[in-house]
């Protein structure tokens, strides 16, 4: 893809220095007229009419051009699909992995039949000497035809996508469990709720020492909230995630489970999700496979050690010059497993000795 990237960009510089060269080959004619008046003309030797033949080249290079654009086309959805991220990790994100499907679907065999519509009408409708185009002022069939299935199609959209946001923001159930998710430059922190399974105060003015995430010590709700640098979820089981950031506006992107959420400072944002695979069920997925060992095919060109596939926690939000650098790992396991982790984790209490 590169290789065409570069030979795209070839021709683009190539048709530019024809152009300008083209340009240099004109004369400047000056011509007087009465009174004195000058005028100012540009000619050259080449017709600057263009002639049946050369409407006919043009026509048939933009029937070459379709024909190479959907080769194209077709290349990128067979060949490149590795690209893409996999299915979706979790559940609530299947919903929003079938709008996207419906979407681009749409999209696709929209785009194909316009784009192909556009160069064959520009091939069959080519200038020729002495035909002349049917001129008519305006067409109300064709206006309604074009105002009233866009609409359609765009209102059945907006209104599917609405159902799904508002299934993926219902965050009630007191069998959640609850997640604050702390951004600043450049970094994450996070902290479980205890086993009141409610998180306590938190606020940027009580950031001292090692509470780097202001937590409120004198909340009694903070005293078992469990303070973590990485991220461990129990398969099957419904997360909500409670989001804060110390300094700018950062956003918490999980892209495996299609989530993502805006952390604005001053106020909390939320979101949740139900994770449908464990870390090590998703290594051995086919798509999975297949993208980490396309992966590892770039990096052993550079040099660079193997990657071996774990869930992130991104920004997606350009925060700072070191934003790249905010990365939370995610664990995903048995339940039986993360109940094991999250003992063997402090509390609040235990780690600020209140």
């Amino acid at each position: 893809m590169l290789a065409l990237f570069y030979f795209f960009v070839a021709v683009a510089i190539a048709i530019g220095i024809w152009q300008v060269n083209k340009l240099l080959t004109y004369r400047v004619i000056f011509k007087e007229i009465k009174d004195g008046k000058k005028i100012i003309t540009f000619e050259n030797d080449d017709n600057p009419i263009a002639t049946d033949k050369d409407n006919d080249l043009q026509g048939k290079l933009l029937l070459v051009f379709l024909i190479g654009f959907y080769l194209l086309m077709g290349y990128c959805l067979i060949f490149l699909h590795d690209i893409m991220l996999p299915g979706s990790a979790s559940v609530e994100g299947e919903d929003y992995d079938n709008l996207y499907t419906i979407t681009f679907v749409l999209i696709g065999v929209v785009q194909f039949i316009t784009q192909g519509l556009l160069y064959f009408f520009g091939y069959k409708y080519k200038g020729v000497v002495g035909k002349k185009a049917t001129f008519f002022a305006d067409s109300h069939k064709l206006e309604l035809i074009w105002t009233t299935i866009p609409t359609v199609v765009l209102a059945v959209l907006i209104l599917y996508g609405l159902s799904i946001w508002n299934d993926v923001t219902d965050l009630e159930g007191d069998e959640a469990i609850v997640v604050e998710v702390y951004a600043k430059q450049f970094a994450w922190e996070a902290r479980y709720a205890g086993r009141d399974n409610e998180l306590g105060r938190g606020n940027v003015r009580n950031i001292e020492g090692a509470n780097t995430m202001g937590i409120d010590l004198t909340d009694a709700n903070s005293v078992d909230d469990i303070p973590v640098r990485e991220l461990h979820l129990p398969v099957g089981k419904k997360v909500v995630f409670k989001f804060r950031s110390q300094d700018v506006l950062h956003s918490a992107y999980m892209p495996h489970f299609t989530a993502q959420m805006n952390c604005v400072p001053g106020m909390v944002t939320e979101f949740g999700f139900t994770p449908k695979y464990t870390t090590e069920e998703m290594r051995e997925r086919k798509d999975v496979i297949r993208k980490v060992a396309s992966v590892n095919k770039v990096r052993q060109a550079k040099g660079d050690d193997p990657y071996e596939f774990d869930y992130l926690l991104l920004c997606n939000k350009i925060c700072g010059p070191s934003h790249y650098n905010m990365q939370m790992k995610i664990v995903v396991e048995s339940e039986k497993d993360y109940l094991i982790w999250l003992n063997q984790q402090k509390t609040a209490k235990e780690l600020f000795k209140l």
